[in-house]
């Protein structure tokens, strides 16, 4: 019976834990003022992408985001600066049927969402790049709708031939940070089980031309 007893005060203990599990995040600070850096144009934005990832009670969904433009500055094979455009209207969802897919980002374009047509571009410049044990810490001002933050993410720069790839790990942004709203705890608190997670998560790669 002792036995019993604790067996069902672990399993108690376990569920306690992962409801209590909250997803990490960068932390979004002021908007960092710098020099502007070279515009290189250099980036390969049929080869670059941007994944996402946002989560609600009853499942998750995901896709892809493509560049506008971009530069990638490096110098001596390190990192100095960068600017990534982000073309809003380019995303896709990859894990629904067609239609429903096509739904999806129809609200997310929307002006209660990110508000494409109001807001098409996005914006992430390098502002700083830390190095150590192999990895860089990036950080940038992201700018999203009219709300510009500086977080810092992780990353790797890789070189094959004549081409540089940045790759950061993946990366959770609180959406509330930069006014979006729709379904949000953090602005609405009649959701009950009706919330979308505030937290999308990203990652970039992104190739330079050959």
């Amino acid at each position: 019976m002792k036995k019993v007893i604790l067996s069902l005060v672990m399993v108690a203990s376990v569920l306690t834990a992962c409801k209590s599990e909250k997803k990490e995040k960068v932390e979004a600070k002021e908007e960092v003022k710098v020099e502007a850096t070279q515009d290189l144009n250099n980036v390969d934005v049929a080869n670059s992408v941007i994944t996402w990832k946002g989560t609600k009670p009853t499942g998750a969904h995901n896709g892809t985001i493509m560049l506008k433009e971009g530069s990638l500055n490096v110098e001596e094979g390190k990192l100095v600066g960068g600017t990534f455009v982000v073309d809003m209207s380019s995303m896709k969802n990859e894990d629904l049927d067609a239609e429903s897919g096509a739904k999806l980002v129809g609200h997310l374009s929307a002006p209660d969402f990110f508000d494409v047509a109001t807001y098409p571009m996005s914006k992430f410049v390098i502002t700083n790049v830390e190095e150590a044990e192999g990895k860089l810490a990036v950080t940038g001002n992201l700018t999203v709708k009219d709300v510009t933050k500086s977080i810092t993410i992780p990353a790797m720069l890789t070189t094959e031939g004549d081409v540089t790839t940045f790759t950061s790990e993946k990366f959770n942004v609180d959406r509330a940070d930069f006014n979006v709203k729709y379904g949000s705890k953090k602005f609405f608190d009649n959701l009950k089980d009706k919330f979308i997670d505030d937290m999308i998560e990203f990652s970039f790669t992104v190739k330079t031309k050959a």
